[in-house]
């Protein structure tokens, strides 16, 4: 679905993702992991188009989308949470996933978005939370909103950026079931993260950055047993 080809990006001297080649198939739950400051979410910005990357390629469903705009990549259909949770404050719950489902979409009629919103809230479970504005919600929720407003998009890909930082091991529990959920629904999705417990629980496969660079690329299994990433990841305990 995706494939990124010695993909480089260095910001001064620094070479913030130096090289990377990654292959995202159809389906999968892909998991990318590293120390703090690997590259990882630099990785996640260039492939929104955040970033502008400064050699190799990135293409999604064979075409070369490195170089578009993060709207056009959004509407040919990659969709994106951030580390911390990107809404609307002064909006309710959905409005917030309002402005995913009409994004890039004209001549719809206000009902029938209405509806495709009220569908996405009860599919993420936020349903008994539509009406309240995002200040009056948990972290955890906060995060669910933002994930709702992008599967508003409609995408094919979900790049996810430390969903369950900061969530409670309930909490985690939950969205790792939702992640799941997402994937069944026909969604690939990459996602970044740091609990170990959901990265080795829900991966198909799970790719790792250090300084930049893919130093390992396996099942979970093979990822916790390999030496380079417990020694600079996962500690031998």
């Amino acid at each position: 679905m995706l494939e990124a080809q010695g993909v480089c990006k260095r910001f001064g001297g620094l070479a913030a993702v130096n090289k990377v080649d990654l292959e995202i198939e159809n389906g999968e739950i892909m998991g990318l992991i590293g120390p703090n400051g690997a590259g990882k979410t630099t990785f996640f910005n260039l492939i929104s188009g955040l970033y502008k990357i400064d050699s190799g390629t990135i293409t999604f469903d064979g075409k070369k989308i490195s170089g578009r705009k993060p709207n056009e990549i959004c509407r040919i259909g990659i969709a994106r949470t951030f580390q911390t949770a990107k809404n609307f404050p002064g909006m309710s719950v959905h409005e917030n996933v309002m402005m995913g489902a009409l994004f890039g979409k004209r001549g719809q009629s206000h009902k029938k978005v209405v509806r495709e919103v009220d569908e996405i809230l009860e599919f993420v479970s936020l349903s008994d939370q539509s009406g309240r504005h995002i200040p009056d919600l948990t972290l955890a929720r906060q995060k669910r909103v933002e994930m709702a407003r992008a599967l508003a998009t409609r995408p094919t890909l979900l790049m996810l950026d430390e969903t369950m930082a900061g969530l409670n091991p309930t909490e985690v529990e939950e969205a790792m079931e939702l992640v799941k959920k997402i994937r069944d629904s026909g969604i690939t999705i990459i996602m970044i993260e740091h609990v170990m417990r959901a990265v080795m629980n829900i991966c198909d496969r799970i790719a790792v950055l250090h300084h930049g660079e893919k130093i390992a690329f396996g099942t979970p299994e093979e990822i916790a047993s390999n030496s380079a990433v417990i020694e600079v990841y996962l500690g031998k305990s």
